[in-house]
């Protein structure tokens, strides 16, 4: 059994520290209590544990996958009658990861404390977001915690899914536009070189393509040193401006007037707004609190805006469909209609789940079609990129009889 030292007070207010070998925090705190003191820290005395890299690198790191099976797993126990904390006990006692076991010790101390779940929570942000503990407090709140634990772990396990597939289907045309780079930059500074050399010996005129690439070469291979470094500077910068609310507006208000890719990043942030706000709902979460949670979920300022003048005209009374209408980018036509007709039938939250369920589908769709489209345009950009610098070196070739005159 783990090792707990601890500072306590007596009866006549004095400090008093010391160890003691219990089951776990809590029996150790009873064991304090049991003797007449009144307990002010007790922290597990661990014996030094082998050192991994992953421990090395981060040593404080909980994994989303752990995240999420602590949501699954609690809401499994209080489903099958465990006492919520018997449950926070054993998910802390059976956690792989140390640190993991840490927050969860955390979180059961604190409920046994007095303290809400949701509260608890609250606590480690980086975790568990407001939405879940929204959520949370909604289910201690209404007395369904196991149902609103459950949606919480749905919803994390659909939204790492969809984040999945649009970073695989984003692979492909960086894989590709990295090696379109590379290959130029090895011809205009190893190939390129050499046939220069060739030509300079014969002397006569070169063609101006080749004497434009030739002169290019030159440049990469006398300045590439300075153009990496001015590539790093360009974009810190650009990541600077990009980490401000008002640089990020930009940003973001470019990618929105961009074909195609507008619509994509526009269904995105409607795929998990709808899903969020939805499952909020659905859990027993006010509407205008839903949505300001479901609001920080869109990932797009600009879009995000939309739903804040929705928030304003729902607290003043009005229906959520007629507020959304004011954003067509976002919400489109069709979208209003079905969740009016909702609203008019108390089904919001389930009309909700199933309007993202729908264009989470449509958003798949346009991601293939767009990489379909990208793959032959990047194969063409680079093909034609290669094949230009070839031909151009291939020019003086075919006047070699010349240049030798």
């Amino acid at each position: 059994m783990p090792a707990f030292g601890y500072e306590a007070v007596d009866q006549a207010g004095k400090s008093i520290t010391g160890r003691l070998v219990a089951e776990s925090r809590s029996a150790a705190v009873d064991q304090i209590i049991g003797r007449g003191l009144f307990p002010v820290t007790v922290a597990e005395s661990e014996a030094p544990a082998a050192v991994t890299l992953p421990a090395l690198l981060f040593p404080s790191h909980v994994s989303r996958g752990s995240v999420e099976a602590f949501t699954r797993e609690l809401a499994n126990l209080l489903a099958g009658g465990v006492p919520l904390s018997k449950a926070l006990r054993i998910l802390s006692r059976e956690a792989a990861q140390p640190a993991a076991r840490k927050r969860w010790e955390s979180i059961h101390d604190d409920v046994v404390g007095g303290m809400s779940l949701a509260d608890a929570m609250s606590k480690w942000p980086k975790l568990f977001p407001p939405v879940d503990v929204a959520m949370v407090r909604a289910g201690e709140t209404g007395g369904f915690l196991d149902v609103a634990l459950e949606q919480i772990a749905d919803f994390r396990s659909r939204e790492q899914d969809l984040k999945g597939r649009v970073k695989a289907a984003l692979v492909y045309p960086i894989v590709l536009s990295v090696l379109a780079c590379a290959v130029l930059t090895f011809l205009l500074t190893f190939f390129i070189p050499r046939f220069s050399a060739i030509f300079a010996e014969f002397g006569g005129s070169l063609p101006r393509l080749t004497l434009g690439i030739v002169s290019a070469s030159k440049w990469v291979t006398r300045r590439g040193g300075v153009v990496l470094i001015a590539a790093g500077l360009v974009l810190l910068a650009a990541r600077r401006v990009v980490a401000s609310e008002s640089g990020r507006r930009i940003v973001e208000r470019a990618t929105l007037r961009v074909p195609a890719v507008g619509l994509v990043v526009a269904r995105f942030a409607l795929v998990r707004f709808c899903r969020m706000l939805g499952t909020l709902v659905g859990a027993g979460v006010p509407l205008v609190s839903a949505l300001r949670v479901a609001k920080a979920a869109i990932g797009n300022q600009v879009l995000a805006d939309a739903v804040s003048h929705s928030i304003e005209e729902v607290q003043h009374g009005a229906p959520l469909a007629k507020t959304l209408l004011a954003s067509p980018q976002l919400f489109p036509a069709s979208v209003t209609e079905m969740v009016a007709v909702a609203e008019e039938t108390g089904r919001l939250d389930k009309e909700l789940v199933r309007l993202a369920a729908a264009y989470e589908g449509e958003l798949d769709r346009r991601l293939r079609m767009l990489v379909a489209l990208a793959e032959p345009a990047l194969l063409l950009i680079m093909a034609g990129l290669i094949a230009t610098v070839v031909i151009g070196m291939l020019l003086p070739v075919f006047t070699l009889q010349d240049l030798i005159r």
